[in-house]
């Protein structure tokens, strides 16, 4: 399914001169650098290919005869095109290893002179027989670029050596004339065809090695089976394997990647659409920043934003505003594979979903209402939370800090595409997305906003429990009122003392959470001492509240379940909101 899906979105790419996708038998690499040599085969000098892009220097995006090659592949080279140590014979690494790989590129190109017959090739020729891969040591640009990619290039010329018509029409001559594979029944097409060896390697993908890693492939006897060897156990033309790699490798590595992949921790997701639509121009930033994508984009581009614009109003809105944004949302598929790189040779399917975009905007929206809350800052403050969070903002809730920013390094590795396949396909969200939550409410005795988010989701959509966006004087769960009666024996502390060392939040927290029976009799007994220390009317009020907490409360639990802690943070959370609302709100009217 998800090989066909690509198959067939390999046709759409290929109307589109945007995407610029590769035919059969070449492919886009990453070249650094350019040796360029004159008509009689002399070096002339190692140029600097890359072009400088956000300030720093880029690989250029080149259209090379062949392909990627195999890791493990021994002495392959490339056509015109390939690494230091095989156009070169330089090699920080492993200086023994890149003179033989020099000397298998050199005895392929003179092998074919003769028939190629182009001045420009003969040129190559010439300076692979001369050239000394010791007068490559010290070269800065291949200090610089070190396993990048070079092609070759005569001066005065604007094309690249491969690129001249002859050496191209030679290229095509033998891609028609190679011996087919064995021929079988394509998986993807169902027609009779030449399976395909190996498959095309994937690039873009994190944790993946950068040449390509492979998605589908078996290299061990361990994994064959009815006598077939490798890619034969699942039979692939080479028409089909190179139009789903080739499409594959245009969203992840391509020129429009920008608005097809996303890495969210461990894992690399490609979203597309069956036809251009503009959730596919601005899906994947939304999802990377939510609501405050709007804000982060630049006013130059002002057709992002007001496509980011109607994607929130779907969002905010609901189905009588879908028009502004999609014209046939329930028509038009959606496609969203979810990758990691388990080995860097080695790519894994974490998830693969297809529906219609009504059906993604529907899951979005139910996500959002699950996980909504009242933001800890509102719209006045100088660090105002997204009304609509992205989910490295709730991923980020499960690890530590480092340098006060969150370790991301840290998030478990499963979580990211468990969470947004729960995100996209309207699923229960993942457990150890909430049990990891509460460990670092326990360790750090911190109840943010985020983490509020992560809570009140777990407990709307996996227990079904209804929640409030804010605080609710009239639940009677003794979990969420004693989360209420924390917050409340805090602010009195803070009202009394001011700054201190250590506040019963920094001391107490995980106890009052989990075996509340045996701290909060104390609590109390210390309540009544900073109670002492405020004025009048604020005395009077605070013991209202905390009356007015423990009324229906009866008997204090001696432990709370970790579903009830969960409500234990959130009543915490929405009484230290209210009272700095309530602040806030009586400054505003003293202002009027």
């Amino acid at each position: 399914m998800i090989l066909r899906a690509l198959y067939e979105l390999f046709e759409r790419l290929e109307d589109d001169p945007d995407y610029d996708v590769a035919p059969l038998g070449k492919s886009h690499q990453k070249v650094s650098f350019v040796v360029v040599i004159d008509k009689n085969g002399n070096l002339v000098e190692i140029a600097d290919a890359r072009q400088v892009v956000d300030g720093r220097p880029r690989p250029r995006r080149v259209l090379v005869p062949g392909g990627a090659k195999p890791s493990g592949s021994g002495l392959n080279p490339c056509f015109l095109w390939d690494a230091p140590g095989y156009l070169l014979g330089w090699s920080p690494k492993d200086p023994e290893r890149a003179l033989r790989t020099y000397q298998s590129f050199r005895e392929r190109h003179l092998r074919y002179e003769s028939e190629i017959g182009a001045p420009e090739y003969s040129a190559v020729c010439r300076f692979l027989e001369s050239w000394d891969p010791r007068a490559a040591a010290g070269l800065a640009i291949l200090e610089e670029v070190q396993t990048g990619y070079g092609v070759f290039q005569i001066r005065g010329d604007t094309q690249f050596v491969h690129q001249v018509p002859r050496i191209v029409e030679w290229w095509d001559q033998q891609l028609e004339a190679a011996d087919p594979g064995p021929e079988g029944q394509c998986l993807v097409t169902g027609k009779t065809a030449p399976i395909a060896r190996l498959h095309p390697k994937t690039k873009g993908v994190a944790g993946a090695q950068t040449s390509g890693a492979t998605i589908a492939g078996f290299n061990a006897p361990a994994y064959w089976s009815y006598g077939l060897s490798q890619s034969l156990n699942a039979p692939t033309s080479e028409d089909a394997a190179h139009r789903y790699a080739t499409a594959l490798n245009a969203l992840l590595d391509g020129k429009k990647r920008e608005k097809h992949r996303l890495v969210v921790g461990a894992t690399t997701i490609a979203f597309w659409t069956e036809r251009p639509s503009p959730t596919e121009d601005i899906f994947l930033p939304f999802l990377s920043s939510g609501s405050a994508s709007l804000d982060s984009t630049g006013a130059q581009d002002d057709t992002v934003r007001a496509k980011l614009a109607a994607f929130i109003k779907a969002l905010r809105c609901g189905r009588e505003a879908y028009g502004e944004l999609e014209d046939e949302p329930e028509a038009t598929a959606y496609f969203i594979l979810g990758l990691a790189a388990p080995t860097p040779a080695r790519i894994a399917v974490r998830f693969f979903h297809k529906g219609t975009l009504a059906e993604l905007l529907g899951n979005l929206r139910r996500h959002h209402a699950d996980i909504g809350i009242e933001r800890q800052f509102g719209e006045g403050s100088k660090r105002p939370e997204p009304e609509l969070p992205p989910a490295s903002l709730l991923l980020e809730q499960t690890c530590p800090r480092k340098n006060g920013k969150p370790d991301r390094e840290r998030i478990p590795p499963l979580l990211p595409g468990t969470l947004l396949e729960s995100i996209v396909a309207g699923l229960r969200y993942p457990e150890g997305l909430f049990a990891a939550v509460m460990r670092r409410i326990t360790t750090d005795r911190e109840v943010n906003y985020g983490r509020a988010c992560v809570i009140k989701g777990y407990l709307v959509r996996n227990l079904g429990l209804e929640v409030p966006m804010s605080l609710d004087t009239s639940r009677p769960d003794p979990a969420y009122r004693l989360g209420r009666l924390f917050a409340a024996l805090e602010k009195t502390q803070q009202d009394a003392l001011g700054q201190v060392n250590a506040t019963i939040r920094d001391r107490f927290y995980a106890s009052a959470s989990a075996t509340p029976a045996t701290v909060f009799p104390r609590l109390l007994r210390t309540y009544q001492h900073h109670l002492a220390k405020l004025d009048g009317g604020h005395k009077v009020n605070r013991e209202k509240l905390v009356q007015e907490i423990l009324a229906p409360l009866g008997e204090i639990p001696a432990h709370l379940r970790l579903s009830e802690q969960g409500l234990f943070a959130l009543g915490y959370y929405h009484q230290m909101n209210a009272f700095f609302t309530r602040k806030t709100d009586q400054n505003a009217d003293a202002q009027s």
